[in-house]
Parts: structure tokens; C-alpha cells; sequence
């Protein structure tokens, strides 16, 4: 059909009609582009870990534990900086005697 190295590829369109010729070579190109896109695109890469079980298997266990990780590990900074900041609130007088209270519960409790 074409060279293998270069970049375009020639088809032979003379058995076809003349009419259809002009269409012919509009379709190939369009199945090149096409062509490219997929070598582009890994789709072979992609539909190997969809029909392994054992790729999808780990895949997913993989994923499962760094986002338990991950919320465990946004949590616990979350919750350190809102208690961090609720306690410069100490000394305020309504706010500071409520969170005292809660601080003195959370010293005794733990």
C-alpha cells in the first residue's frame, strides 16, 4: 500500500471508479487520522488492564488505599487546624467558656 516509514500513505484508488476516486482518498485519510489517534491514545494498553482481571484487580486495590490514605490523612489535618485555630478562641467570653468546657471533657477523657 505505502511506504511503512513515511508519515503519509499512498493507496492505490485506480481500480475505482473516477467518480469515487476523490472519495476514496478523503475516506483513507480519514482512517489514517483515526489510525494515529489510536496508537495515540494507548487503546491497546487500555483494553489489556480491562480484559486482565488480575491488572484490574490490583489496579483497584492500588487506588482503594491511597485514597483511604489519603482522606485518613486530610482528615486528621483538617480536624488539627480547626482545633489549632478554635483554640486562639480561648479567651473570648461566650465562645472561650463553651470550648474550655470541651477541652477540659476531651483532657479528662483521654
Amino acid at each position: 500500500m505505502g511506504d511503512a516509514g513515511s508519515k503519509t500513505k499512498t493507496y492505490e484508488v485506480e481500480e475505482h471508479p473516477f467518480e469515487l476516486r476523490h472519495e476514496v482518498k478523503r475516506l483513507n485519510a480519514r482512517l489514517d487520522k483515526i489510525a494515529d489517534s489510536l496508537e495515540k491514545s494507548e487503546f491497546k494498553d487500555i483494553l489489556e488492564n480491562y480484559t486482565d482481571p488480575k491488572k484490574r484487580i490490583i489496579t483497584n486495590l492500588m487506588a482503594g488505599i491511597s485514597r483511604g490514605l489519603g482522606l485518613s490523612f486530610g482528615t486528621f489535618v483538617i480536624l488539627g487546624l480547626l482545633g489549632y485555630i478554635l483554640s486562639l478562641f480561648l479567651d473570648v467570653p461566650v465562645i472561650g467558656e463553651y470550648l474550655g468546657e470541651i477541652k477540659k471533657y476531651i483532657d479528662a477523657n483521654s
